[in-house]
């Protein structure tokens, strides 16, 4: 419809001009020749004329080729902006749109928030400017950005991705947009018009767990703080397993996954590999995915996740901030990895050849309660291992304690651990109400 009402108006600023050049010479012009006295007229009035003539079909021609270039881009551009809204929506469907439509449409909070544009992206960072870039790797860039709202947000740009790869980035996003916790990260949005998924997270400033805990030097964490971040990530586990709508499996719990704000808070990050559990099923058989040293045996040799997948990982995550060495690096032995050769020294009683000197110096008559909690979360057998609601009030009391000890197997009084508590001759009558009582208090039936 553009292009006819450019080429009518064409046709209308063409049309006078043609009409004048090719007009005869009216009588009384005062171009046209006057007649000679012998009737013959005079040579100099008709070359003006002509020359008039030609310079008007000059204009005239000039006038037009302006238009038709002008017309030429203006489909053009039209051409190539249907072409690119037609990438859009391509991609937009590739990406699963109408999915996260569908499920940020059931949180009124972000519904109109969370599909966004590529040009809001673009704004926000400057047009991807190098001078916005907070991190790089293997995988892609992250950007630094400012939305309208004034939100500081980090904006995650993928180089081009396998489709598996493609899919994470759609199943994080699926399973974020349902999640609202203070120890997750938060997901504002996401740009789905691009061939590759960006995502848009809150900004967090001071990198992760990993890099405070393995720096240089003796001193690092303190005590308090390592205490309190293995807290902070067992509530949010068990937040996941155990109070959102259909349980979520984190799959990748480490380190490198644990963000820190400025005040040290916990934020857990990455959920590519996340899936959710129906409730009717105890797991779910995947391909097998996550960080060596740091995965569930059982799921590597089964490819079966379930909620103690995560809680062998956050096992071997408490190892680590006990030790400060991890799993994926640390051999005791030709076939001993990390997990396995903590367990055997606090079997044996001596911790102190592989704990961390500032554990040993900071953490007092807790230190064995808290190996003991790691020790359970990395048994073999997934039926000997606490749920993350277990494990997250055992630390819960045991930092509100100072000092309280119990055995390594007593976590809450299931029927799991209550022949073994009756058979050591444990008085932890008042400990169970105090479990019952915290669990009523945060999970209310």
């Amino acid at each position: 419809m553009a292009q006819i009402t450019i080429l009518a108006v064409a046709a209308l600023l063409l049309m006078p001009l043609l009409t004048f050049a090719g007009r005869p010479a009216a009588v009384g012009d005062e171009t046209s020749p006057a007649p000679t006295p012998m009737g013959v007229p005079t040579c100099g009035p008709r070359r003006q004329d002509e020359r008039t003539k030609s310079i008007i079909i000059g204009v005239a021609c000039g006038t037009g080729l302006v238009l038709l270039a002008l017309i030429a881009f203006l489909v053009f551009n039209k051409f190539k902006h249907r072409r690119a809204q037609m990438l859009e929506g391509k991609y937009f469907q590739q990406n699963r749109g109408q999915l996260l439509r569908q499920l940020a449409s059931q949180r009124a909070d972000v519904s109109e928030k969370m599909i966004m544009t590529l040009k809001e992206l673009e704004k926000a960072t400057n047009n991807f400017d190098q001078g916005h870039e907070i991190g790089s790797g293997g995988h892609g860039t992250v950007y630094k950005g400012i939305l309208p709202d004034l939100h500081v947000v980090a904006i995650k740009k993928p180089k081009t991705l396998s489709q598996r790869e493609t899919d994470e980035f759609i199943n994080e996003a699926a399973i974020l947009s349902q999640i609202n916790h203070k120890n997750v990260v938060k997901l504002y949005g996401c740009c789905l018009e691009t061939k590759v998924p960006l995502l848009v997270y809150e900004f967090i400033s001071n990198r992760t767990l990993r890099d405070h805990l393995h720096v240089e030097g003796p001193i690092s964490l303190s005590w308090d703080d390592r205490l309190r971040i293995a807290m902070e990530t067992a509530r949010s586990l068990a937040y996941l397993h155990s109070a959102t709508l259909i349980p979520i499996i984190h799959g990748d719990i480490k380190p490198a996954n644990i963000l820190l704000d400025d005040t040290l808070t916990t934020k857990i990050a990455d959920f590519g590999t996340s899936r959710y559990i129906p409730l009717e099923k105890s797991g779910l058989t995947t391909m097998v995915q996550g960080t060596l040293g740091y995965a569930d045996p059982v799921y590597l040799h089964t490819g079966r996740l379930t909620a103690k997948s995560d809680v062998y990982s956050f096992g071997a995550l408490l190892i680590e901030l006990m030790t400060r060495k991890k799993p994926f690096d640390y051999m005791a032995s030709e076939d001993n990895i990390l997990v396995e050769h903590f367990a055997t020294l606090f079997a044996e009683g001596n911790l102190s050849l592989i704990l961390d000197p500032q554990v040993m110096n900071e953490g007092g008559n807790l230190i064995e309660e808290i190996a003991g909690i790691a020790v359970a979360c990395v048994k073999l057998r997934r039926r000997e291992r606490p749920t993350m609601r277990e494990v997250e009030l055992r630390l819960q009391v045991a930092r509100s304690s100072k000092g309280f000890k119990a055995n390594v197997n007593t976590v809450v009084d299931s029927p799991l651990h209550r022949d073994e508590r009756i058979k050591e001759g444990l008085t932890s009558r008042q400990y169970s109400m105090e479990e019952e009582y915290i669990l009523s208090a945060r999970y209310p039936r």
